[in-house]
């Protein structure tokens, strides 16, 4: 005998268990889902052998009221044997990195963290795009040291919910957007699809105008903005194909790419000397004395700019590159274990490169006018002078000015090593943005387009406003863009909170490794808190657009998307534990596990 527990849940939900999905394909009235075990790359057809492993079945049968009913039958002797039907390997690479083995070192074993490392690095070049460098450079020249507190805090915010979307992916061996593509309804998975592409396309544009702007910036204004935007189509398609060359070689350009960050960033770092007892005074000292409006927008801001919805869905994909049994518990907790350590590193390297950022403005610039700054750039015949109006104002910078005013400060020099850093911030963070889009093309869609013409689409999208931009406008109006797109993109985030605290929160979902009660809290808090800030951030910036026609459209717009927030929230706190919302109820039933032979087949 085994204890069952009969759960109620909407019908949007369709179970995932493990990493393989059994469909019934001639009955729609039952579907059994079984957690078998996942077989090595050679044996992938192989059926699941008996173990004496925990093992948990699922059976779906519609219930009262178009509800479904999920079974959940653990036990520790009784085995459900299935035929397996293993999931496609649905990202780019065309391997998965094997994990040695290490029976030295039991808890902890360097090999097995240096075969882990790789996903949490490129996860973490989202926290270093040319939005969020903006982002940092406009908290030191506005604020000084006091926001460094937020940026840490942001960091580990981010932390804790990228562990959430790596666990998802470790433990099912689905992606987020595949486990969405499955659990949601057809409408809803195709609007949340949208939304994610908005997403995606909006952070495109952020690294493609960073990427032209250092290219205008390195050739002394030779190549136009609009030259530079074409440049940057050319060499993402170039760049894109490395990972022909093997999967570790590509991560390591991505490392490389972050190692130019480390030291551009650094050089200007060290060049400046910021006073180290205020940069740690601002770090860990949770307080902005005297600050005003202007400070608590730049601290939405940098909420905004390091937490990337898209990025919920790259992590999630990224660790399916790893070779996981994920029928062996142990290998799971190890999986989860090494890919926290590597996100851990990763972000604390991501961390420091935004202090180097924020600090250098921060000690040289902030308080600094315009009419300072001029005459410091003309002093030192700066062909940028030109953009610096002689008003005592206070200066007011993106990442092109910045280059300007570290060169006039500090030699061209500066400026150059600046723009390097801008290009290698906005190359990496456009590869990355391109396989975060392929991901989710792939999993909400079903739909398996080859790179060249993913490429092709989202820079197509994203490259036609920047460009005219680019040719029509000035540098002024192509950086005023970062303003809308970081919008763009908090609107966005509850569309990849929400659903990896859902799905990690239901137990037919993840088995085991479904989040706990304190997690499903700090959970919870956590996304309120982050939505809220954002939300805060989009008011502030639609109240500033002044026309009475904007504020109609987005009172339409706010309501048809406050709705849908709504939706996706009821269904995550159904997942979380308030089952009266589902206008069901939770019961416990006692019955026998049935066992099948390896041979059979799923109920249909």
């Amino acid at each position: 005998m085994s204890t069952c527990h009969v759960i109620l849940f909407p019908s949007a939900f369709i179970n995932v268990s493990g990493a393989s999905i059994h469909r019934a394909e001639s009955s729609h009235s039952q579907r059994n889902l079984a957690y078998s075990k996942d077989s090595p790359a050679s044996q992938r057809s192989s059926t699941m052998a008996p173990s004496r492993d925990r093992k948990a079945s699922y059976e779906e049968a519609p219930g009262d009221d178009g509800e479904v009913v999920t079974t959940v039958c653990n036990s520790a002797g009784a085995v459900q044997s299935a035929e397996s039907i293993e999931e496609p390997f649905t990202t780019y690479f065309d391997e998965k990195i094997p994990i040695p083995e290490d029976e030295v070192q039991s808890w902890f074993s360097f090999r097995k963290l240096w075969a882990f490392t790789g996903p949490g690095f490129l996860m973490s070049i989202a926290y270093l795009d040319p939005g969020n460098i903006e982002s940092d450079l406009q908290s030191g020249a506005v604020a000084g040291f006091k926001l460094l507190w937020v940026l840490m805090l942001a960091t580990i915010i981010g932390l804790l919910l990228q562990r959430l979307a790596a666990r998802l992916g470790v433990v099912t061996g689905l992606h987020l957007a595949e486990v969405c593509n499955r659990q949601y309804q057809k409408v809803p998975r195709i609007i949340l699809w949208l939304m994610i592409e908005l997403a995606i396309i909006g952070s495109d544009m952020q690294e493609v105008i960073g990427s032209a702007i250092a290219i205008n910036l390195l050739s002394v204004g030779r190549i136009p903005l609009w030259g530079g935007v074409l440049i940057t189509i050319a060499d993402t398609f170039v760049f894109l194909f490395l990972d022909k060359y093997g999967l570790r070689k590509l991560e390591a350009f991505f490392g490389f790419l972050i190692t130019i960050m480390a030291l551009t960033f650094g050089y200007e770092y060290i060049t400046v000397k910021p006073d180290q007892g205020q940069l740690l005074k601002g770090m860990f000292f949770p307080y902005c004395q005297g600050c005003g409006t202007p400070q608590l927008e730049q601290a939405v801001g940098i909420v905004g700019a390091v937490i990337m919805p898209h990025n919920m869905y790259l992590h999630s994909a990224l660790v399916k590159s790893r070779q996981v049994n994920r029928a062996k518990k142990k290998e799971v907790q190890e999986a989860n274990k090494y890919f926290f350590i590597e996100s851990c590193i990763a972000l604390f390297i991501s961390f420091l490169i935004n202090i180097f950022v924020v600090s250098v403005f921060a000690e040289a610039f902030f308080g600094k006018t315009n009419e300072q700054v001029l005459e410091t750039c003309m002093n030192t015949s700066s062909p940028y002078s030109g953009l610096f109006p002689p008003n005592n104002k206070t200066l007011e910078v993106d990442i092109y000015k910045g280059g300007v005013v570290l060169g006039c400060y500090f030699g061209p020099a500066a400026l150059y090593i600046w723009a390097v850093g801008i290009l290698a911030a906005g190359q990496s963070s456009t590869m990355t943005g391109t396989y975060s889009g392929q991901f989710v093309m792939e999993g909400f869609l079903n739909l398996k387009w080859s790179r060249f013409a993913r490429v092709l689409l989202t820079r197509s999208i994203a490259i036609t406003p920047t460009l005219l931009v680019a040719i029509f406008q000035d540098v002024e109006r192509l950086t005023g863009m970062n303003d809308f797109l970081n919008v763009l993109q908090s609107l966005q985030l509850p569309f990849a909170l929400i659903p990896v605290l859902t799905f990690t929160s239901l137990r037919p979902v993840m088995n085991d490794f479904a989040n706990g009660l304190g997690w499903k809290i700090a959970g919870g808090v956590l996304i309120l808190i982050v939505c809220s800030i954002n939300m805060y951030f989009v008011v502030v910036y639609v109240m500033a657009l002044g026309h009475v026609a904007l504020y109609v459209v987005s009172a339409v717009v706010c309501i048809a998307y406050l709705c849908f927030v709504a939706y996706l929230s009821w269904l995550c706190l159904i997942a979380l534990g308030v089952s009266f919302l589902s206008c069901g109820q939770t019961v416990s039933v006692t019955r026998t596990l049935l066992t099948e032979e390896p041979s059979s087949s799923p109920a249909s």
